[in-house]
């Protein structure tokens, strides 16, 4: 977010202008780490996807590309159900708000514990699991609920581990393209 000195002129009207962006920017935030919790507690249900996406959202990552609110919910819970359990974290965020409309980026360390019958297929322990170091970057809009993301755009940055047993073509591209690093 770039605030130009003569957004925070003397008097009530600069001070309002700082308050919106500080409280734009807090509501931001919490999207972004209501989002990853969400993945995390893995009750994704219609509100989950009203609640954190606009009707006409697009959301690419390595698993695939999901377009519209419909379907979104079971969508991620099928990607989530590979996984015994998750940790998303994210830092380092970065906003560019503009009246109604924000772009977002920030980086996220995922980690992603394997199923049971997963690691006795590789014969591995408790605790096996797959992180990935990625980014996440894409558009938010204020509606009349608040802010919702409107895009969002996941890429994978490196990877450590093996993968769940089954990935869909986009997801074995990425793995295949990070190990060639």
């Amino acid at each position: 977010m770039t605030l130009t000195a003569p957004e925070f002129t003397t008097g009530t009207a600069g001070l309002r202008a700082r308050i919106d962006a500080l409280a734009d920017r807090a509501a931001l935030t919490d999207l972004i780490d209501r989002y990853l919790l969400s993945l995390d507690a893995r009750r994704f249900d219609d509100a989950w996807a009203r609640g954190l996406f606009t009707p006409d959202v697009r959301i690419t990552s390595p698993v695939g590309t999901d377009e519209g609110i419909d379907g979104l919910a079971a969508s991620q819970a099928a990607t989530m159900a590979k996984f015994e359990r998750t940790q998303h974290i994210g830092t380092n965020y970065v906003m560019d708000i503009t009246g109604d409309r924000a772009t977002v980026r920030w980086n996220a360390l995922m980690t992603h514990v394997h199923l049971a019958s997963t690691r006795a297929v590789r014969g591995s322990g408790p605790g096996d699991h797959f992180t990935v170091g990625g980014t996440f970057a894409g558009e938010a809009v204020r509606t009349p609920a608040g802010w919702r993301f409107r895009r969002l755009d996941v890429r994978a940055v490196w990877t450590h581990g093996e993968g769940p047993l089954v990935l869909t073509p986009e997801a074995e591209e990425t793995l295949r393209s990070l190990r060639s690093l």
